[in-house]
């Protein structure tokens, strides 16, 4: 019973796979064709010799720069509105503002970058201050909900304690429970950092600025070796940020 139910189930699944290559309308036969490969690799020749020129690649340089910018700017302004609206969504000040502070960090991390940068580029112009709003607006979403799960699991007797000793509100949270807190909200920051700019590097293709743009405008203009040298800029950046977020997690929040 159960080796019919199984192959009741491949062949669902290739009368699917079928049924999708007819409605899309897919020749791989064609893509395969000598004319199409001859074009591919002729294509693909064309980007394995990179632009070294030295124009080219302080354009590079300073892309990258606003690139990581956008990033480490947009990850900190989110850090920061993330754990504003994180009190209110770890219930610290009643129900009616917990569900009003999630609903927003819901409805903020739902958008994705993407979304948010076409959206902010609308409001405010190309450039790198669109990739900045769009990428703190999503992180703050996902920063905001972190941070709030981390405060509810975050014991309150400290706090409580410095209550007693008559402290307020503010000083109880920042002697009782940001301590406890600051190592695992920093791993929150420094891996959103990694994210982020790997994001920024992409959200160039909507106009936010940066190293994307750049990709973007030399692929317009089927500029290959130039675009080849902006790929291989993208991945050393993203490899030293990598590193460079692995180290700062060893030193500061495992200490």
């Amino acid at each position: 019973m159960n080796r019919l139910i199984n192959l009741t189930l491949l062949l669902c699944i290739a009368v699917a796979v079928v049924a999708s290559f007819s409605y899309l309308g897919l020749d791989l036969g064609a893509l395969g064709g000598s004319d199409n490969l001859k074009q591919m690799g002729a294509y693909a020749q064309r980007f394995l010799s990179p632009d070294l020129s030295a124009a080219h690649l302080q354009a590079i340089g300073q892309g990258a720069l606003e690139t990581i910018a956008m990033s480490a700017l947009g990850t900190l302004l989110a850090a920061v509105f993330g754990l504003m609206l994180a009190l209110p969504a770890a219930g610290r000040f009643g129900w009616l503002l917990k569900s009003a502070s999630r609903l927003m960090l819901n409805a903020l991390r739902a958008i994705p970058e993407l979304v948010w940068a076409a959206l902010m580029v609308l409001a405010a112009g190309l450039g790198p201050n669109a990739g900045t709003l769009a990428l703190a607006l999503h992180t703050t979403g996902v920063l905001g909900r972190l941070f709030a799960e981390a405060l509810e699991n975050t014991p309150p007797q400290p706090a409580e304690a410095i209550r007693l000793q008559g402290a307020n509100a503010i000083w109880a949270f920042c002697y009782g429970t940001l301590p406890n807190l600051l190592p695992q909200l920093l791993a929150y920051i420094l891996y959103r950092w990694e994210n982020n700019i790997r994001m920024a590097s992409v959200l160039g293709f909507v106009g936010a600025g940066g190293l994307g743009q750049m990709l973007y405008v030399r692929l317009s203009l089927f500029q290959e070796a130039q675009a080849s040298t902006v790929i291989l800029a993208m991945l050393l950046l993203v490899f030293a940020v990598d590193s460079l977020s692995s180290w700062s997690r060893q030193r500061w929040v495992k200490a």
